[in-house]
């Protein structure tokens, strides 16, 4: 959740350090720090809030230096302050951390019985104590670092330098994501390659043990044993400007506007009309093995999450499969009983999801094939998992995720399209007619997104309420989910999803004419069935909003406020629902004041429980 970033090389550091943390900030933080080796002393300094007040501190004093660390902290262990902000020093060397050191506190006590003085009330000062325990005259700092994580139990990314090794920085990784980069007479050392991307394109993705020892001209990476490994240097092809806002006033609603495009990158060059089949080469299983899955798991987070029933829906319709899905953070946690013939289905979109990560280690284990929908290329997931699904985003800043949640989507339309041809659930005529609907998808997105008017009208008459609900059923009750969590997570306003069958079943008690419903009713054979739910709504004064299919007209004589999509096939209408959507949370909340790109107490990437 955290973000690192590390530079050795000719040039001055800090530039390099801040405009990485900047690239960063996204991923959520409440305090920022450096540290610099300036001359022969390295010198800290950090401050609580937003970079700019790291920024101004740096301006009254400079620091110059060539080597330096970078960290933005979000607090796990100890409040947000100054000190609890990382950098953190002990006699021998100076470090950053990401990650959860869970025996910090018998760690604590045996250093501090051996006379270590704390100065914070985080775990990471203990990993730096540990590591000038170990740095002992006639040992590497490298050496010392392995030692010390030898003794830790929990999750890190670390970057260490110290005034004994001046031209030479330590990275680490164990259960949270640590990447390198390197050009000529530089390298780099990030959690998020996003941070290196205006200076290399060259990439190594560290992997779990591994321990990189970096200077400016050389990476050689050694395993928790000590011993030499290699690991595949990566191009990183995104454009450097895709991280830019490009004219709109967040990051948000670019990447709303993005999702023609993404959409459109997720299906290109991954389908043959001639076969009416999806061609997807990375997915890592034959036809044959296909052919003998028994039943298919879906486990992810958050917006993953809602992807993953959307998904539940869509597979078990035309692959005819039972499909499981299941929130990560709850199935590591029990005896699932996955069998070495089930398909096991991942989705994040960094890739470095902590949970959903021990659920596709927890799937192999149990003799499962895990096929992973992920956009990080070369994360984690998509290196550890039997075959992955990329769904070629690009970078998504905004912290509440958009584009990727259609990308994933998307990704798995084409992932059943496969299943179903494979499996013979699907005809080649079906196949062929399933690909005319999904190629006709990026331009009703657009159609969508040039009525954006109509839906600033409709924030502006209700951006004051305090609670929503929201309604949806079949493959639109996962929407409703989604739509209801991008309200909270951009505005702050308390809004609920429910299966629109469901709301006699309790929520009903909640509705009067302060809480406006959001009904999502596209024209399928539930269609009648909503319209009945927005009757017992309307008998109880309630505001509502109707999201219908083009021609629809007895819901436009009941609702307070319709918007209609583009009539499309039914199983295909949760990313045209989901637009209009993403487009009322966001804005609700400029017109409530929010932070829309990073809103408080959420961060972009959950890499640590």
């Amino acid at each position: 959740m955290c973000g690192i970033v590390g530079y050795v090389g000719e040039q001055e550091a800090v530039p390099i350090l801040i405009g990485g943390l900047a690239k960063l900030e996204y991923r959520g933080y409440d305090s920022a720090g450096v540290a610099v080796l300036q001359g022969e002393k390295i010198e800290v300094r950090r401050s609580v809030g937003k970079l700019a007040n790291l920024q101004k501190s740096l301006k009254e004093k400079e620091l110059n230096g060539t080597v330096g660390i970078g960290h933005t902290r979000w607090a796990t262990h100890g409040k947000p302050s100054e000190q609890n902000a990382h950098p953190h020093r002990s006699e021998g060397c100076v470090l950053v951390h990401n990650g959860i050191i869970e025996n910090y506190q018998p760690l604590k006590q045996q250093l501090e019985n051996e006379g270590y003085k704390f100065h914070s009330e985080t775990d990471t000062e203990v990993v730096a104590h540990l590591i000038d325990k170990y740095f002992q005259p006639g040992v590497k700092l490298a050496e010392a670092v392995r030692a010390a994580t030898k003794d830790v139990r929990g999750s890190y990314a670390l970057a260490v330098i110290s005034e004994r090794e001046p031209g030479t920085m330590i990275a680490a990784r164990a259960g949270c994501p640590l990447v390198v980069g390197t050009t000529a007479t530089a390298s780099f050392v990030a959690s998020d390659v996003m941070a290196m991307l205006a200076h290399t394109r060259d990439v190594t993705y560290l992997e779990e043990g591994d321990l990189a020892v970096v200077t400016a001209t050389d990476i050689h990476l050694i395993d928790i044993e000590g011993r030499p490994v290699k690991r595949k240097l990566t191009k990183i092809t995104w454009d450097a400007s895709a991280a830019e806002k490009g004219g709109f006033p967040h990051f948000m609603l670019k990447e709303i506007h993005e999702q023609p495009q993404t959409i459109l990158d997720t299906m290109r060059g991954r389908y043959s009309y001639d076969t009416g089949e999806a061609d997807l080469p990375d997915i890592g299983l034959t036809p044959k093995e296909f052919a003998a899955v028994g039943r298919i798991w879906i486990v992810a987070c958050g917006t993953s999450w809602h992807a993953g029933l959307v998904g539940k829906y869509l597979l078990e319709e035309m692959v005819r499969t039972p499909v499981q899905v299941d929130i990560a953070s709850e199935f590591r946690y029990r005896d699932p009983l996955v069998e070495k013939d089930d398909l096991f289905i991942t989705i994040s979109q960094s890739g470095e999801t902590a949970d959903t990560l021990a659920a596709a280690r927890e799937a192999k284990e149990k003799g499962a094939r895990v096929v992973s929908i992920v956009n990080v290329v070369g994360s984690t997931l998509a290196r550890e998992s039997d075959g992955v699904l990329y769904t070629h985003c690009g970078p998504e800043i905004g912290v509440a995720s958009t584009k990727a949640f259609t990308a994933q989507l998307t990704a798995l339309y084409m992932l059943a399209l496969h299943l179903g041809r494979v499996r013979g659930t699907l005809a080649v005529a079906d196949g062929k007619a399933w690909l005319d609907r999904l190629v006709r998808l990026p331009v009703l997105v657009e159609q969508v997104l040039g009525r954006e008017a109509e839906i600033v009208a409709i924030a502006k008459r209700y951006y004051k309420k305090r609670n929503f609900l929201f309604l949806g059923r079949g493959i639109n009750y996962p929407i409703a989910l989604e739509g209801a969590l991008k309200l909270k997570e951009v505005s702050y306003i308390h809004a609920e999803g429910y299966a629109a069958g469901e709301m006699k079943h309790g929520p009903i008690a909640l509705i009067d004419k302060e809480m406006p419903v959001v009904v999502l009713a596209p024209k399928d054979r539930l269609y009648e069935k909503t319209v009945s739910n927005l009757m017992e709504v309307k008998a109880r004064h309630a505001p509502v909003i109707a999201f219908v299919a083009e021609g629809e007209r007895e819901l436009g004589k009941i609702a307070d406020a319709v918007f209609t999509i583009p009539d499309t096939h039914p199983l295909l209408s949760p990313i045209l629902f989901t637009i209009p959507l993403q487009l009322l949370a966001y804005h609700v909340a400029v017109l409530r004041g929010a932070d829309v790109d990073q809103p408080r107490n959420l961060a972009k990437s959950v890499t640590v429980e």
